[in-house]
């Protein structure tokens, strides 16, 4: 028994020795530990990245919105602002119809609610279509406006405009 006690014993301790000697520089090379402090301290230079975001809530008409984005950033220009990649927001009215935007950039005030959509921005309401690069959803107003080589495809025909403003 003190043989089976002192040999528990020894690798136990030997066990604990062993696991305190810094085994760090085994696992990575002195170069991919600087690559990955480089990485580290340019990651907090830059601003913080959200992947696959959802905002969602009620404009001041009481009418119900979610935004998606495959990818947000807070923006070095102003406090509450993202910066968005790839867009698409669902506005779902009180009449029972839907509005859905999509584009490939957009900001987000999320103090205010406001939205911005930016670069192949594409609507639909009501089975028409929306074309357009530039549309801007002012929560404080309840204004939609759309700017920037606007094209509305319906079945009653194809409006072409340099801006549209829908008041929500």
């Amino acid at each position: 028994q003190s043989l089976l006690l002192s040999a528990g014993l020894f690798l136990i301790i030997f066990t604990y020795l062993n696991f305190n000697k810094d085994s760090s520089n085994k696992i990575f090379s002195r170069e991919v530990k600087q690559e990955i402090n480089k990485k580290i301290d340019k990651g907090s230079e830059e601003n913080n990245i959200f992947y696959d975001i959802e905002y969602s809530g009620l404009d001041l008409s009481g009418n119900r919105y979610i935004l998606r984005a495959k990818e947000a950033k807070n923006s070095k220009l102003k406090e509450g602002l993202l910066e968005l990649k790839f867009v698409k927001a669902f506005f779902y009215f009180k009449n029972n119809k839907q509005l859905i935007i999509t584009s490939d950039k957009g900001l987000y005030n999320n103090k205010n609610l406001d939205m911005v959509f930016e670069k192949n921005v594409n609507g639909e309401y009501d089975a028409s279509l929306l074309l357009a690069e530039k549309a801007e959803y002012f929560n404080s107003k309840n204004l939609l406006i759309i700017t920037d080589k606007v094209k509305i495809k319906d079945i009653r025909g194809t409006i072409l405009a340099e801006k549209l403003v829908f008041d929500i």
